[in-house]
């Protein structure tokens, strides 16, 4: 894990060396807030860790894994602005500092500079790890959409909710490590194993988070408990107790869904109520550990010695154990 946390430290170090152009600041200020409002930059740092893995120099990788992050903040930018979210980090969003015109035009901007950190990369693999970028760049738009789609459905399928937070979670994380794999030149199958490990353990990390919505510490979580169920946000929590519910349990999940006169605690607390007669938590772990242990298996199938794959082993068990 420190050599996650070297990497991270690197990543935060380039990023606020960027030079901008001071004119328009209208379209330049925005962008340097954005990045300055800090994150885990995991996907960076995950990329470095996969280049390093293969036995690549963090200095062949490290515009592309700025490429990610960049692209990764633009995508939180535009997403604010859809989600109507006031704060980002704690801070004011973008478009709450500014305006939505400001954001669209500077999230465009960080989007275009994203591009232009991946095409400094080694020309060997420019073509390679551009179709990467760009594909997933299309799925990750596709998952936005389809999690904005879902808000309008009646009915939603667990197989279409997971299809939905693997394209607008998993995808990226995944990428970010296959891209550090292809710059270090790693067999083709086994730049595909991490592909799949990041692919899989980004699917558990949301599952996890919607069981931590509910379900966690708010001492440690640092979000509103239940704040899925005040929004009915149709998480695999919410679509599987819809899937098992009958009768009374039925009738007394749509009145708490559908009702004007509850109260926020009491929203909460009759729906968890259901949850637990159905094992919805239980049911939930169980499908995050399936992906779980999909992603491990696809990180044991890696060739390359146990030692050198043993800090992703470790970052994996440190992201399912969090509190938060």
């Amino acid at each position: 894990m420190q050599k996650i946390q070297q990497y991270i430290t690197l990543i935060n170090q380039e990023l606020a060396d960027i030079k901008y152009q001071k004119e328009p600041k209208e379209l330049y200020l925005p962008i340097k807030y954005s990045l300055e409002l800090g994150g885990k930059r995991l996907r960076p740092a995950l990329l470095l860790l996969a280049n390093d893995l293969f036995g690549g120099k963090p200095e062949h990788a490290l515009n592309a894994a700025l490429a990610i992050e960049i692209f990764h903040n633009f995508t939180l930018v535009h997403d604010d602005i859809m989600d109507n979210a006031p704060l980002r980090r704690n801070h004011p969003t973008v478009y709450k500092k500014w305006n939505s015109n400001v954001a669209i035009l500077s999230g465009d901007v960080m989007c275009i500079h994203a591009i232009r950190y991946l095409a400094k990369s080694n020309p060997s693999y420019l073509v390679e790890i551009l179709d990467i970028f760009n594909t997933t760049a299309i799925e990750v738009c596709e998952g936005q959409q389809l999690d904005m789609n879902f808000e309008k459905l009646d009915t939603v399928t667990i197989d279409e909710y997971l299809n939905m937070i693997e394209l607008k979670t998993a995808v990226l994380l995944a990428a970010s490590l296959k891209i550090g794999a292809v710059l270090a030149h790693a067999k083709p199958e086994d730049a595909n194993h991490v592909y799949e490990f990041g692919k899989n353990l980004g699917i558990a990390f949301q599952l996890m988070d919607d069981i931590l919505d509910l379900y966690g510490d708010p001492k440690k979580f640092g979000k509103q408990i239940g704040g899925d169920v005040l929004a009915n946000k149709k998480t695999y929590l919410l679509l599987k107790a819809k899937e098992l519910a009958n009768g009374e349990l039925k009738k007394e999940l749509d009145f708490c869904l559908n009702s004007s006169v509850l109260d926020k605690e009491s929203k909460v607390k009759r729906i968890t109520k259901i949850f637990d007669s159905l094992k919805i938590k239980q049911k939930a772990e169980a499908e995050m550990n399936l992906f779980y242990n999909t992603a491990l298996a696809h990180l044991d199938s890696i060739s390359v010695a146990q030692e050198k794959k043993q800090v992703f082993e470790d970052f994996a068990k440190a992201l399912m154990n969090r509190e938060s």
